[in-house]
């Protein structure tokens, strides 16, 4: 079996273990990559970040990715550092399974980028609010004014949007959530949507704004310009080692009694 690995730059505690998992899986079989060709699996070893970075590269080559949490919450990973060994094995031994992920588009003219996170459309300038209208369907919808908009899929719901007070949703749910930030606009509230919405997110007045996808730069847009944003054309590819309910895992990361 081949792997790709994504490891955290500037992480020294990183660059170790992913040395030690090169050398664990390479003495059971199987081969770690050293150049960027075509992987059965992508390894990041680090955090939530590095794991985003990972899945880019997992879906330009339609592979499924696994992460080696060494970061704090770590919602993405599936897998500890201390079970390395065991882990290897399963994988070279073919012993997991595979759970798809929501991804979602955004094109700005003839510019598109996929995540798996969010795509968030913010203000340029700190000290001004943007006006935003928002149009879903094809349809009129509201305009906020706001610091900014974000749109994520439920792996992302544990992000940006979930700070932004969005509801956090189990990744088995096929939907995008929309969450302003920080709107001065009468109606706040987050709103659930499925997957298949097609949303178009125009700024309304002379205040530009950044579009980011996975906290990557799509682009700026001034008065008038729109950014597109639907489901991606296809799904990120998760390893699942060990089933972890949802709400369960809530309850892990957060500490909650």
């Amino acid at each position: 079996m081949r792997f790709a690995l994504e490891t955290r730059l500037g992480m020294p505690a990183a660059n170790d273990f992913a040395d030690q998992l090169t050398n664990r899986l390479e003495a059971a079989g199987g081969t770690v990559l050293r150049e960027d060709e075509k992987p059965d699996m992508v390894l990041a070893v680090g955090g939530d970040g590095t794991m985003l970075a990972a899945v880019r590269r997992s879906l330009g080559w339609d592979v499924p990715v696994l992460g080696f949490n060494l970061g704090t919450l770590g919602f993405l990973a599936n897998a500890e550092p201390s079970d390395l060994d065991s882990v290897a094995e399963r994988l070279l031994n073919g012993d997991f399974t595979i759970e798809d992920r929501l991804t979602v588009s955004a094109t700005v003219g003839a510019v598109n980028a996929v995540g798996v996170n969010d795509v968030v459309v913010e203000k340029i300038d700190s000290t001004r609010l943007v006006s935003l209208d928002v149009s879903i369907d094809g349809l009129p919808f509201v305009t906020y004014q706001a610091d900014g908009l974000v749109v994520a899929t439920p792996t992302g719901s544990t992000a940006y949007s979930f700070s932004a007070r969005g509801p956090l949703v189990d990744p088995r749910v096929e939907a995008l959530v929309m969450t302003p930030v920080a709107s001065h606009s009468l109606f706040d509230r987050p709103l659930v949507l499925p997957a298949d919405a097609e949303i178009e997110i125009t700024v309304a007045r002379d205040r530009g704004v950044r579009v980011n996808v996975d906290k990557g730069d799509l682009g700026e847009l001034g008065e008038g310009e729109t950014v597109k944003i639907e489901q991606g054309p296809r799904p990120a590819r998760f390893v699942v080692l060990n089933s972890r309910d949802f709400p369960g895992l809530v309850k892990e990361k957060f500490g909650l009694d």
